[in-house]
């Protein structure tokens, strides 16, 4: 496919004009204009004569022709701003400029057929059904931001991929991806409730509302090692973070209890410990494929976002150690919040370093958790962008901004966007569109500060409801799976529980707390051992800085520099030699 796009960024009356000088004489016009007006006269003909119609019919029925390429062009670039990705409430009036009037079109045009619409795979279509399709692509419940990427061959693959979908409500899904993701949905949504009736008023930081995180990490991970990935690192905040080590790092649901029921207590010879929505974890995971991927999830203090420099330099660190640098063998994820990912000076400077030689990990797969809210501020008062992924153009990373109510939407998005990850190596941004069931945590009241907000919310069923009523309507399942699964689970949790409360278990230690347990440790000074010996021989010294202090033959310094060596070759004489020698 050509790329037309100074076509489609030029005014209808311009082309217009261009194209009266093309009809005189082809070769007055810029090669770039002649050949695409050739192929648009081959296209309106058939033949690549000339239209039999006057030349004024001729330039106004081209106009109109530009008119329905430029619309094109402007849904590929604006068509986000129409998107219904917002699950709660409507989205705020952007200004995309997509109206029949801004491109020299009116409703007369709508029954009118365009060779226009071989653009997008329509052939000799009306301008309603060019339309149609558009809002389809574009203006569904996933919206793309792409166009602004300045390396045609990436920008070229992503609209093939978004224009070529499977364009059913379904993404055509198989039965088997869908059960997969109702379970998955069934397990975050029953795991929060769980907790919040076991354990009322507990902090847990808990996913509600964003419950399609779940299914959506379980995707990345089924497509990262389908494609040879071997690790994937996980760094993110508290939010949703004992859903996560439950539902896809595979860390028991016991130890979860435990850790409510304050009877797992670690050694806390060396500090004070940290609460559970901070903890890492580490495991090994096997696919649906049977393929075996290693997981980690960094810890991460109270400071949002903190972890991002960490997992990108530990993937760094092993891609290099490990892998002998194959950045596909490793993947980076970093799950954000929508207020933190604008607002937080570390992610700007993480992500600019994304494609330095020196910090590049092959590209990260950001996954942003946006409830609309950060603590009690609204996201009009939070930031000035459109987005809160506005850092993305700022690498040329695409954005998939997707309605966390359609699952189906979500695990197209992460799939493809790990496929762009895998192909070109570079970063990428998943913006989940959700909302935030409770408080910032369990024991705040938002209708004090979101009093419209939550009214909607307290009324809006969560996810898995959502979904488990979609695939009832389409007959894609039975009602009562849905049904049997959540009561299957529950009934699961609730005996796992009992058996905590009858015997608690041990703390489990991991890495690196394994480690520090060995390590010797005393509350009283006077029983600790004697220092271990840690200097070094004369010899030694002597043989080390006669080899620093002596240059090469023929070797000039800097006169600076030459006198700084004789100064240290003469305290080397005398036998002084300190920590800053």
């Amino acid at each position: 496919m050509k790329d037309y796009s100074y076509v489609f960024n030029a005014h209808p009356s311009y082309i217009e004009k261009i194209y009266s000088e093309y009809k005189v004489d082809p070769a007055a016009v810029e090669d770039g204009w002649r050949l695409f007006f050739e192929g648009f006269d081959f296209a309106s003909n058939g033949n690549g004569e000339m239209a039999p119609a006057g030349i004024e019919e001729s330039m106004g029925n081209s106009t109109k022709e530009f008119g329905v390429l430029s619309i094109i062009h402007g849904f590929r670039t604006r068509g986000h701003l129409l998107s219904t990705t917002n699950p709660i409430r409507q989205r705020k009036f952007r200004a995309p400029h997509l109206d029949l009037a801004d491109y020299g079109l009116t409703d007369e045009d709508l029954g009118k057929v365009f060779v226009a619409g071989e653009e997008i795979g329509l052939r000799n279509a009306t301008l309603q059904q060019i339309l149609d399709k558009l809002h389809l692509i574009y203006a569904g419940h996933i919206g793309f931001e792409y166009s602004y990427i300045e390396n045609r061959e990436r920008r070229m693959w992503l609209r093939d991929k978004i224009e070529s979908r499977d364009l059913n409500s379904d993404f055509g899904l198989d039965t088997k991806t869908k059960k997969r993701i109702l379970e998955k949905l069934n397990g975050a949504v029953v795991f929060e409730k769980f907790l919040h009736t076991k354990y009322i008023g507990q902090k847990r930081f808990s996913l509600e509302g964003g419950e399609s995180t779940i299914p959506a990490l379980d995707a990345i991970i089924q497509s990262a090692a389908s494609d040879g990935v071997e690790e994937v690192v996980l760094g993110m905040a508290h939010r949703g973070r004992l859903n996560v080590l439950a539902n896809i790092m595979g860390k028991t649901y016991e130890n979860i209890f435990n850790e409510f029921e304050g009877t797992a207590v670690p050694d806390l010879s060396f500090g004070d410990g940290d609460v559970k929505y901070h903890l890492g974890y580490s495991s090994q995971v096997t696919t649906e494929d049977g393929k075996i991927i290693h997981l980690k999830l960094a810890p991460n203090p109270s400071h949002l976002e903190a972890v991002n420099p960490v997992v990108e330099g530990f993937s760094r660190a092993k891609a290099d150690i490990l892998y002998a640098s194959d950045y596909d063998k490793i993947l980076p994820i970093l799950i954000h919040g929508d207020a933190s990912i604008a607002g937080q000076g570390v992610v700007y400077e993480t992500v600019q370093m994304s494609k330095l030689e020196g910090y590049y990990t092959g590209g990260t797969v950001h996954f942003v958790i946006n409830n609309q809210i950060g603590f009690t501020t609204n996201f009009d008062d939070a930031r000035s962008a459109t987005y809160c992924t506005g850092v993305a153009s700022m690498v040329q990373a695409p954005v998939f901004h997707v309605n966390g109510d359609d699952p189906e939407a979500v695990i197209w998005a992460v799939r493809t966007a790990m496929e762009y990850r895998q192909k070109f190596n570079n970063d990428v941004f998943i913006d989940m569109v959700c909302y935030r069931r409770h408080g910032h945590n369990e024991g705040d009241d938002p209708k004090f500060t979101q009093p419209d907000l939550y009214e909607k919310i307290n009324s809006h069923p969560d996810p898995r409801e959502v979904y488990a009523n979609r695939l009832t309507e389409r007959g894609d399942l039975d009602k009562k799976i849905a049904t049997d699964l959540e009561e299957k689970f529950w009934n699961d949790l609730q005996q796992r529980l009992d058996l905590v409360k009858e015997k608690s278990l041990p703390y489990s230690y991991q890495e690196p707390e394994q480690a520090w347990r060995k390590l010797t440790k005393t509350y009283d000074p006077n029983d600790f051992r004697k220092s271990a010996a840690t200097g070094i021989s004369k010899k030694n010294i002597d043989l080390i800085l006669k080899h620093l202090m002596t240059l090469p033959e023929g070797f000039h310094p800097l006169p600076k520099i030459s006198r700084l060596q004789k100064s240290k070759q003469a305290l080397l004489d005398e036998g002084v030699v300190d920590w800053a020698f």
